[in-house]
């Protein structure tokens, strides 16, 4: 008799826990992990492995990739360092290759690791495209970016047609160690160089930081108060030496002349604040790279180098910009 009272508790306790979880199964609108009827698996699967994952630039970058990759049903993952920093760069892309991807979309790094990590991957038969910075002497298959030295020498140009009277240049760069900032110094430097007027007192490093571009800019100021423009390469610096010019009232006595299209960046252009900037195209790059890595995985024949449109923007271009451009930056 008390088995069969112990039997009948069991069941009527196993038969209340199946309505328990069918209902609330129903109640929180919970469903089995299925495959959509429409869903269609996608055709490949790439990754881009940016210098810095929250870096405002580097998410336009992503935005034209991401709109890319949609359109042509590509997986795209989006990945990188936290912070610019080159170890961590080495091994997010030496995961991305060990997840085996069909392409790897990537900056190319310095001279000295460029090639032995991109080579490993193309080794392992994952294809490599370089994307913002190039690495020439690797297996890289192609190059989706800015041509750094133009740009660098249209910076050189503006500042010479801006300019007047004698000009003594301070230039913060993003890193002394990085290929496509060391081409815009270049550039820049050989854009000048004819002239009697203008020339480079200093120039220091910002580890692609605003704060260290304001340290450096407030530093070199301190060391050559003779200094009346400052060139900026990498997207932060023109931000960190407009705040550095601007603490100390000298904005409106020193030319600045910076890169890239950040919301900062353009706010300080319409302010008067920063006179010029190079204006590159990161979603094109984005964008670009899509559609390159899927035609080199077809067999297609692709050209090794794929330059975007650079340009000089002032204020006055500012507009004209807003119009135009479709990565949906948003203008003051």
């Amino acid at each position: 008799m008390a088995r069969w009272i112990y039997g009948v508790g069991g069941f009527l306790v196993i038969l209340s826990f199946y309505f328990f979880l069918f209902y609330s199964v129903r109640a929180f609108n919970i469903t089995p992990d299925r495959p959509s009827a429409s869903f269609t698996a996608p055709d490949y699967r790439f990754v881009l492995v940016t210098e810095e994952i929250d870096n405002d630039y580097w998410r336009l970058v992503e935005k034209g990739a991401r709109e890319a990759a949609t359109k042509y049903n590509v997986s795209l993952e989006y990945t990188g360092p936290k912070q610019a920093n080159l170890e961590e760069h080495i091994k997010t892309i030496e995961m991305a290759a060990a997840s085996k991807p069909d392409g790897i979309m990537a900056q190319g790094l310095n001279q000295d690791v460029s090639a032995t990590i991109i080579n490993h991957v193309t080794e392992k038969g994952i294809p490599f495209l370089t994307v913002d910075t190039d690495a020439p002497d690797s297996k890289r298959v192609a190059y989706v970016g800015t041509d750094n030295y133009y740009a660098g020498f249209l910076a050189g140009q503006a500042l010479l047609k801006d300019t007047i009277d004698e000009v003594k240049v301070g230039i913060i760069t993003g890193r002394f160690d990085s290929a496509n900032q060391k081409l815009r110094v270049e550039g820049f430097k050989d854009a000048i160089k004819y002239s009697d007027r203008v020339d480079v007192v200093a120039i220091d490093a910002s580890q692609i930081t605003r704060i260290q571009a304001a340290e450096k800019t407030y530093e070199m100021i301190k060391a050559h108060p003779e200094i009346n423009a400052f060139y900026g390469t990498s997207a932060l610096d023109a931000i960190g030496i407009v705040q550095v010019l601007e603490s100390i009232g000298m904005t409106d006595q020193v030319y600045v002349i910076g890169f890239d299209v950040l919301p900062e960046t353009m706010q300080l252009l319409k302010d008067g604040k920063l006179e010029a900037t190079v204006e590159q195209k990161p979603y094109e790059m984005g964008y670009n790279a899509v559609e390159l890595m899927i035609q080199i995985i077809e067999g297609e024949d692709v050209s090794t180098y794929h330059h975007t449109k650079t340009e000089v923007l002032r204020k006055k271009d500012l507009k004209q910009l807003e119009r135009t451009t479709p990565g949906g930056i948003k203008l003051p």
